[in-house]
């Protein structure tokens, strides 16, 4: 199984909805997912991401599904912060803080160092966050063995599908964290998914399966529609 994870276009976050050249960027991603076809469609429920996904939609013939968990919204109560003049950001935001901690930088389960507004919250969206992963991906024949099992999923019904799922960012960066096993404060510092990136994980095996990262945020749909190629529509790439 493919599972492709895809942010929104550039978004008018006032409305929560597509601006002109976000629409721009949903049709130019409709056009690179039916290369080789999706089989299935899966939305969070905000306008912005759901509009993103509606061409890929048209263009396939398929309905789109809607996950709640997905939102964005979901992520903002678990993993924002405060910075030192109040004003309320993503946790990830503060990089030199995490990065330049050597003492944190193995430890899997950062909720106690003060990178979060309210860490115990914050390891409350892991772990729901992971519940609703694992929960939506048995679904799709893929069910979580644990801790003890490390990362691997047991092949319950293995099959060929692609999966498209139409998200966020901060959300995209902490699921991406949780399927590749890479500790959330680390993970989504280091790494970022640009507006309508496409993230590919691959999911083989016959018995165990382990989440594969094939491509990281690819914008080559952006580059093929002669769109700009810029990281959150302000830095040239």
């Amino acid at each position: 199984m493919l599972l492709y994870i895809v942010r929104h276009g550039i978004p008018d976050y006032a409305t929560d909805t597509l601006t002109p050249d976000g629409e721009l960027q949903a049709k130019a991603v409709a056009r690179r997912l039916a290369v080789h076809g999706i089989d299935e469609i899966y939305a969070s429920p905000l306008g912005r991401a759901k509009q993103t996904a509606q061409p890929t939609c048209e263009a396939l013939g398929l309905p789109m599904h809607i996950e709640p968990w997905m939102s964005e919204s979901v992520a903002w109560q678990h993993f924002c912060c405060k910075t030192a003049d109040g004003r309320n950001t993503w946790a990830f935001n503060q990089r030199a803080k995490i990065l330049g901690a050597d003492e944190h930088y193995a430890d899997r389960d950062s909720f106690h160092h003060g990178f979060y507004h309210d860490e115990a919250l914050a390891a409350e969206g892991a772990r729901e966050l992971a519940a609703a992963s694992d929960e939506f991906l048995s679904r799709l024949g893929y069910t979580r063995i644990g801790e003890v099992g490390g990362n691997g999923y047991r092949v319950t019904a293995g099959n060929d599908r692609r999966i498209a799922a139409f998200c966020h960012q901060c959300f995209g960066l902490h699921w991406l964290s949780h399927l590749l096993y890479i500790p959330y404060h680390i993970f989504t510092t280091s790494f970022d998914i640009s507006h309508t990136g496409v993230s590919i994980i691959r999911f083989s095996g016959n018995e165990i399966a382990y989440p594969q990262c094939l491509c990281l945020s690819d914008l080559s749909h952006i580059y093929g529609d002669e769109l700009p190629l810029r990281y959150h529509n302000s830095l040239d790439i």
